[in-house]
């Protein structure tokens, strides 16, 4: 079997969008609703400003995402994101991702109890 891509390939191509770091975390924390630039921030974690920034503007391109901004009444504007029809249909990704970890992977043991 190959594993050149000379043509267009859905799989590879997907799997390219899901696989930039923290990316399907953003996606399952959208999933939950619309959440701000800091509430996303937050619910993801670990995350920096600017790559949480560059992720964003990437997914919203893709069109997994959309942004509003609300208006703050003479704050800064605030940006909501949420997923679009498309990142929603994500759920059975992450659903699939869920599953196959709960029967294959071995929860790990507290370092206290394995020593």
């Amino acid at each position: 079997m190959s594993t050149e891509h000379t043509g267009f390939c859905p799989v590879y191509r997907a799997i390219g969008v899901l696989q930039e770091k923290w990316v399907l975390h953003i996606v399952r924390s959208l999933l939950d609703g619309e959440k701000g630039f800091n509430e996303l921030a937050r619910a993801v974690g670990g995350c920096n400003s600017a790559t949480l920034t560059q992720r964003l503007e990437h997914l919203e391109q893709l069109n997994i995402i959309s942004k509003r901004t609300e208006d703050s009444h003479g704050k800064l504007a605030r940006s909501v994101y949420s997923l679009t029809h498309a990142g929603r249909q994500l759920q059975s990704v992450i659903d699939a991702i869920d599953a196959w970890g709960r029967d294959h992977l071995q929860r790990p043991v507290p370092e206290a109890q394995s020593a």
